[in-house]
């Protein structure tokens, strides 16, 4: 096949609904019956398949003209190897531009959306009719690039992880999480739902999740004030914001330090009191954890590695 350039570009692409239902139940009437007999729609899912289908091949059959296309499903991610100069394209939902990104370093990548009326698509501003444009454009450094701050947990064994969105330190279950919470000059022995860090882009994920929680618990006490963070929380700012889920007020427990910033150059520290299962994970990725059990201290901050998002 003839090629404009020798510009290697990463397709990932992630199953879809209906795929899944399909490898669970072996075929797809099976899949049908058991979405109808539950009261759904099983031509939503076939819609959903047929959209996001036509945005691959769409993405596909331009990049293939323009570089050395290689396509790879989300569940290899972990294991594949970018190159230094690999264009990474994404086709799906936000979570998949997250989830990819942390195993980026310095690599561009786009972002497309396959199904606009379904996906609010923050992270994906394009379309698979952008593609023939946004390509070029970002080869040749035209495209504009923002910067996206990753948070990162350290252990005191040695060990980290990552968060492009956000990371969640506490219980692998729905018990209460036991631990020792420090910033600045603050310290505190707590009991909650455990702890949510996040980034900027992460504002717009789990964050703010809780913030509308404690918007609407703020508005049913105090009338029509409201609660909310920085306006100017970006997806390169160089700060986190924290927050305690359900903290739990007793004689050993406390409840004062719930929610704040984490500055560049400041730490949040926490000492795990859990005996067992105690666990920190980031953006969504429950079985890929950090054990967060007794004696163990982590410290939350922002990372030095970054993220390079077109827009």
């Amino acid at each position: 096949m003839n090629r404009l350039t020798e510009q290697k570009i990463i397709l990932i692409t992630q199953k879809t609904r209906l795929e899944n239902l399909i490898t669970r139940y072996n075929t797809a009437g099976q899949a049908k019956f058991y979405v109808e007999s539950h009261g759904g729609s099983f031509d939503d899912y076939i819609l959903e398949d047929k959209l996001y289908r036509a945005a691959v091949k769409k993405t596909v059959d331009f990049a293939e003209t323009y570089g050395r296309l290689q396509v790879i499903d989300r569940d290899f991610i972990p294991n594949f190897i970018f190159g230094e100069n690999d264009l990474v394209i994404v086709v799906g939902r936000d979570g998949l531009v997250v989830n990819t990104l942390k195993y980026l370093n310095k690599q561009k990548l786009i972002g497309i959306n396959p199904d606009p009326d379904r996906w609010d698509g923050v992270l994906l501003p394009f379309r698979a009719d952008d593609v023939s444009k946004i390509i070029p454009e970002t080869v040749n450094n035209i495209r504009q690039v923002k910067s996206v701050t990753f948070a990162q947990a350290k252990l005191n064994d040695g060990q980290s992880l990552i968060g492009v969105g956000d990371i969640f330190i506490g219980q692998k279950t729905h018990v209460s999480a036991r631990y020792e919470l420090s910033i600045g000059n603050l310290k505190e022995t707590q009991s909650s739902s455990g702890i949510i860090v996040s980034t900027g882009l992460g504002a717009t994920g789990w964050l703010k999740s809780i913030l509308a929680g404690a918007e609407g618990i703020n508005r049913y006490y105090k009338g029509n004030s409201r609660l909310e963070t920085e306006s100017n929380f970006k997806c390169d700012s160089r700060c986190l914001y924290y927050s305690v889920r359900e903290p739990y007020p007793s004689n050993s427990t406390g409840t004062q330090i719930v929610f704040g910033k984490i500055k560049e150059r400041e730490k949040l520290s926490i000492t795990s009191y859990m005996p067992e299962n105690g666990v920190i994970f980031s953006d969504g990725m429950e079985q890929d954890f950090l054990e967060f059990n007794s004696g163990t201290k982590a410290e939350i901050g922002v990372c030095q590695k970054c993220g390079n998002l077109v827009v």
